[in-house]
């Protein structure tokens, strides 16, 4: 049993069953009175957390709560997001206007600088922007999608002009595309804020809430709550919940079938996780099913190698494992890909070895507003088909992802998830900075749930919605660099971008942060914007010293062995893939880089593998002579 740990208490702080109340926003405790108003205001969802008192020795909790031991709420979902630099507004907390009166339409800011094509990156497989986008997932959330797509579709009509959560998009009347279509708007919805939910008064300023957790936890498989991650345990072996069907391990089946664009009758599969947003996109779909089964993987071997181990530890070192490994392969096998590895090295981001402890409890866990904006970037790269190949690299088929969408059933039916798994580390992604988008995912990304849309346009409208300040105070942030006008930007663009901006915009003050970083140089040494660079690299330094929990910690609770932690640094997405992906036997080592010479395709028995050995309990007594370190 865990000691409690209650270093203050308040004799009016209500106290349920099992937990404490706190006020969701400002993480404060709630009185009685405080907490039954919240109930007759039906507001406790979204506007309160309970949550049990903390130990200081415990596990990483499913619900991101007790992470910091002095504010006890941070780190859980429904909390404030930070930001880099202050929010941007106008009057009534309207987005910004331009300097001279009008900033210009997004949908033409996006069809300026960027055009519709497809270009093949010649480093980058579609792996690269899947888990780009999968990463981005592990700490925000779908809820605005969803709002916009499925509560709120009816933006653009006269309906959608009496609801304030409305912010429809205008297309122009030259459009490239819609001249002659007829489509004059793209259905959108404002963000969701603590205010629409009732946790802050109207009259405040506006802040985004998120249902994710703040912090890379894999809360998209685990779960961000309690109640819903206990419903995913099998609480045998450590286990998550699992089915098996036509040899292919899924996640359990949703039998309430909330995939609602599964074509039946032959596409039925919809996952039931503790995360409703596995259904999503088929690429975070993908993931999410590869780590799924990649838990119950580690939990196998761990239970094979120290019997006495009862579920719950088998269960939370497994998850502590899958959560170390997602986070290694991001931050040192895909961003030093992206930004340099000699980057991240300068920057104290990535370390050469072993363990690192710069864990600061005065830092709070919290993401920053800008991190989630800065990875919409991934949407310039990303591919709107995806090229299925069988086993032996012979192309199959090919399918629109827009068409994937909530549509979990493709994937169980005619070997295509075996299709796809090949496909992601044999199709190349598209072009990275090349300044050219998609067309699927310029102008149909949700598929046949509206007429139009436009990926591009919805993120740059978001970056005005979020109230981000104006491109070049980021520089100045950054760089330490005063930007007076478009000329002090040369070293950020190339001549003909520049010149984009300066015929569209007005003033040098009102580049949009998300527009400027479409057409930026890359950082030196790397594919990805500089600004987009400085945002991630500034977040993760704040995660890394604010997450109790992290990995590389020696000092955290239930820490890695520095032998263990040499193990986890072994772990690549192509040995991740040979472990848990459909059909794969052979990929190439580097599988987030094109096949090629010195990247050839080899068989997995070739690829490094974690030796699960250095979990071994010595306190159990088994014969291990049978075990090999795989």
């Amino acid at each position: 049993m865990y000691l409690v740990l209650i270093c203050f208490y308040v004799s009016n702080v209500f106290s349920f069953s099992n937990g404490i109340a706190y006020d969701s926003f400002t993480g404060t405790t709630l009185s009685k009175d405080e907490v039954a108003q919240r109930i007759k205001d039906n507001t406790t969802f979204w506007c309160m957390n309970e949550i049990a008192p903390c130990d200081p020795n415990e596990w990483r909790r499913l619900d991101g709560s007790c992470n910091n031991l002095r504010n006890p709420l941070r780190g859980a979902t429904h909390t404030p997001l930070n930001r880099i630099l202050p929010p941007s507004y106008d009057k009534d907390y309207k987005p910004r206007k331009s300097k001279t009166g009008k900033l210009p339409l997004v949908r033409k800011l996006r069809t300026t600088l960027l055009s519709d094509g497809q270009v093949s990156d010649q480093v980058f497989t579609v792996l690269a922007s899947t888990y780009l986008i999968f990463i981005s997932s592990d700490v925000s959330n779908a809820h605005d999608t969803v709002n916009y797509v499925a509560w709120k579709p009816y933006c653009c009509t006269p309906k959608g002009k009496d609801d304030p959560m409305c912010a429809p998009i205008e297309v122009p009347r030259d459009d490239p595309v819609h001249r002659y279509s007829g489509i004059r708007c793209l259905n959108l919805t404002r963000p969701l804020t603590f205010q629409d939910f009732g946790c802050r008064q109207k009259n405040t300023p506006p802040e985004r809430i998120q249902t994710a957790t703040p912090l890379f936890d894999m809360s998209i498989v685990y779960g961000n709550s309690l109640d819903k991650a206990l419903e995913g345990r099998k609480f045998e072996g450590g286990m998550l919940k699992y089915e098996v069907e036509d040899g292919r391990v899924w996640p359990p089946r949703d039998i309430n079938e909330t995939c609602i664009l599964n074509r039946k009758p032959k596409e039925t599969r919809c996952h039931k996780t503790p995360s409703v947003e596995v259904n999503s996109i088929i690429t975070i779909n993908m993931m999410a099913v590869w780590f799924w089964r990649n838990h119950n993987y580690i939990a196998n071997r761990l239970a094979k190698l120290n019997p006495c181990w009862d579920d719950e530890k088998l269960f939370y070192t497994a998850r502590d494992i899958n959560i170390a490994i997602e986070m290694q392969i991001f931050l040192y096998e895909l961003l030093p890909l992206m930004a340099g590895y000699e980057n991240l090295i300068k920057d104290g981001v990535i370390v050469y070895n072993g363990f690192r402890d710069i864990y600061n409890e005065a830092i709070i866990p919290q993401m920053s507003m800008e991190l989630p904006l800065a990875l919409r970037w991934a949407h310039t790269m990303q591919e709107g088909t995806f090229k299925m190949y069988n086993p032996q690299g012979e192309y199959v088929k090919q399918v629109p992802v827009v068409d994937l969408t909530v549509r979990t059933g493709f994937l169980a039916v005619d070997n295509n998830m075996d299709y796809l798994t090949q496909g992601a580390f044999r199709q190349p992604s598209a072009k990275a900075g090349d300044n050219i988008v998609d067309p699927d995912m310029a102008e149909r990304v949700v598929g046949y749930a509206q007429p139009s849309q436009d990926v591009f346009s919805n993120d740059l409208a978001k970056n005005r919605l979020m109230f981000m300040q104006p491109y070049i105070k980021y520089i100045e942030h950054f760089y330490g660099k005063e930007i007076t006008g478009f000329e002090d930007l040369a070293d950020f663009f190339q001549p003909e971008a520049l010149e984009k901006l300066s015929n569209i915009y007005d003033s040098v003050e009102d580049i949009d942060l998300l527009a400027a970083m479409w057409v930026e140089k890359p950082i030196p040494g790397g594919y990805v914007p500089r600004i987009f660079y400085s945002i991630l690299a500034e977040q993760l330094l704040r995660t890394i010293k604010s997450d109790r929990h992290w990995y590389e910690r020696p000092n955290r609770p239930h820490a890695f062995t520095f032998e263990q932690l040499q193990e986890i640094r072994k772990m690549t997405v192509a040995r991740f893939l040979c472990d848990v992906g459909d059909t794969v036997t052979q990929i190439q080592p580097r599988a987030f880089q094109r096949i090629g010479p010195g990247n050839d395709l080899v068989s997995c028995d070739l690829i490094p593998d974690m030796h699960i050995t250095a979990w071994k309990d010595n306190s159990c007594s088994e014969n291990w002579n049978f075990l090999r370190p795989n």
